[in-house]
């Protein structure tokens, strides 16, 4: 089988990828994040009554025309304790902000704006606007307003409206599950001693990671040796959670202690391809077991990683119904690139701003697919498509953001 174009690889991904509208209602302060599944209508008005927008006294505009008039203050006017009574002619409230406008009242007086006189009274000192300062019953929304269609995804602006509509619970669609399982005798948990021929398993809790930030949940599968019956078994735990996605991690070539590929084939596993012309991450796998999407990726912890960006990212985010990541952008390349070969280069750099303002992408000097500390230290990939033409140093290269919410 051909090596496959990291483009055409994630269309074929993507477009087998249908979003889960199933439903499930969650608690407001569990909403975050999560994705509306109905319009969201208001359940009252918002202000309920007209309210002062500032500190100052409620009075009737034509008692007020000029500066210079006297009023009479007849009573307070404060949040949670309306004025109970009307405002006649030459008469005023002190108000607060927040507070109801008493009847009768259609304009608020700022207290600056205001001598204080003997006997409860006082005296404009600044011309007035009718209806200043007040905010009027159902400025913001009123009752049965659809504020929040659905498709939105909620976050802390859309949290605070959803509350203020009085709401305390959200129907949103279900966040798809992940089960991750790594395979190798080779591998270890974090914490273990490692025998003379182990490593400590790594992969999990940075794919785990990416899924949650994905949008997803995850179910850690473990880690299972080299052995088709213990693969097998963690695939029917996978069915039986009624996992969206299983995410192998290592194992899924053809050499002669990669069985992954050939016990899914067995468990009745459908593959779509797999070698992709990228570099790091060729060996990934990708297909689907009844409605499980299946995706095999390297066991390398950079490949790994790196195909978890381009290809687990946008697949929970498309399930989720979730707008992608917007990761891609334009740096100059701070060294000269040689021409590349026929796969897709996806190269650890840091990225510093040059003095146009513009980003400046230093490649780290070592690219080995198994050195964790440099991606860790990386702030993109620097991505050199497939024959690729040698570059200068000062040439635009496109790159991926590895941290968009800081450097974006």
């Amino acid at each position: 089988m051909s090596l496959l174009p990291v483009a055409e690889a994630q269309a074929r991904l993507l477009d087998s990828a249908t979003p889960i509208h199933r439903v499930e209602s969650v608690p407001l302060d569990a909403a975050e994040g999560r994705v509306l599944a109905r319009d969201l209508a208001a359940r009252l008005t918002q202000p309920p009554f007209d309210a002062s927008a500032m500190d100052g006294y409620a009075l009737r505009f034509e008692d007020a025309a000029t500066p210079g008039s006297e009023l009479q203050v007849i009573g307070a006017s404060a949040a949670g304790h309306a004025f109970d009574g009307a405002v006649g002619k030459g008469e005023a409230v002190r108000i607060f902000t927040g507070a109801p406008v008493p009847t009768g009242a259609d304009t608020v007086l700022l207290q600056e704006d205001a001598g204080r006189l003997e006997g409860d009274r006082i005296r404009t000192t600044y011309p007035l606007r009718k209806g200043q300062h007040i905010r009027p019953r159902g400025q913001d929304f009123l009752l049965d307003e659809v504020v929040l269609p659905a498709g939105t995804v909620m976050d802390f602006t859309r949290l605070t409206v959803a509350a203020a509509m009085n709401h305390p619970a959200l129907d949103v669609y279900r966040r798809p599950l992940v089960a991750v399982l790594a395979t190798g005798d080779e591998l270890v948990a974090p914490g273990s001693a490692p025998g003379p021929s182990q490593i400590v398993a790594s992969n999990t809790f940075g794919i785990a990671a990416l899924a949650r930030n994905a949008g997803a949940h995850v179910l850690d599968l473990g880690i299972v040796p080299d052995d088709s019956d213990e693969i097998t078994a963690a695939i029917g735990r996978a069915q039986a959670a009624k996992a969206d996605i299983v995410v192998t991690l290592g194992g899924a070539s053809v050499g002669d202690h990669d069985l992954v590929q050939a016990t899914m084939i067995s468990a009745g596993m459908k593959l779509d391809f797999w070698r992709i012309a990228m570099r790091p991450g060729k060996p990934l796998m990708v297909g689907s077991l009844g409605d499980i999407h299946v995706l095999g990726l390297p066991g390398n912890p950079v490949s790994s990683l790196v195909c978890g960006l381009l290809f687990l990212e946008p697949l929970i985010r498309k399930l989720a119904s979730l707008p992608p990541v917007k990761r891609e952008g334009v740096a100059r390349a701070a060294i000269p690139f040689a021409a590349n070969d026929q796969r897709q280069d996806y190269v650890r750099a840091t990225l510093t701003r040059a003095d146009d303002g513009g980003w400046l992408a230093e490649p780290f000097s070592k690219q080995d697919s198994s050195m964790m500390k440099v991606f860790s230290r990386a702030d993109c990939l620097i991505v050199r498509p497939p024959h690729a033409p040698e570059r200068e140093a000062g040439a635009p290269c496109p790159i991926m953001l590895l941290r968009p919410e800081q450097l974006g």
